[in-house]
């Protein structure tokens, strides 16, 4: 049996706030849009309210999300919108995936 040369140390220092698949959903709807409300996020990944709110907090604490609450008339609407941080944490993350389905796309060809 032959060994893969996969860096496994990358792949184990992935990032695990944007790994987990529902946050990462987040985080790529929100790298397309300069901002998302709730309600939109919530069409988008297909989660109910509360896992999305839960993953957003996530989100948020790793300081990748910002949130901003406001009114429109006397409903109040809730947006997010990627921080510079959430965005090259999310290029970076891009750049780490690519690079491994890299090697593993020339391990299939040989």
């Amino acid at each position: 049996m032959r060994a893969f040369p996969i860096n496994a140390k990358a792949v184990a220092s992935l990032d695990k706030a944007l790994h987990e698949p529902a946050r990462l959903s987040v985080v790529a709807c929100l790298s397309c849009v300069e901002d998302a409300d709730f309600v939109f996020l919530q069409s988008q990944t297909g989660m109910t309210g509360g896992n999305l709110s839960s993953h957003v907090k996530k989100l948020v604490q790793a300081d990748y999300v910002s949130m901003r609450k406001e009114f429109q008339g006397s409903k109040p609407r809730t947006s997010f919108s990627l921080t510079d941080a959430g965005r090259e944490a999310f290029t970076k993350y891009l750049e780490s995936m690519r690079d491994l389905l890299a090697v593993l796309d020339n391990q299939e060809m040989n």
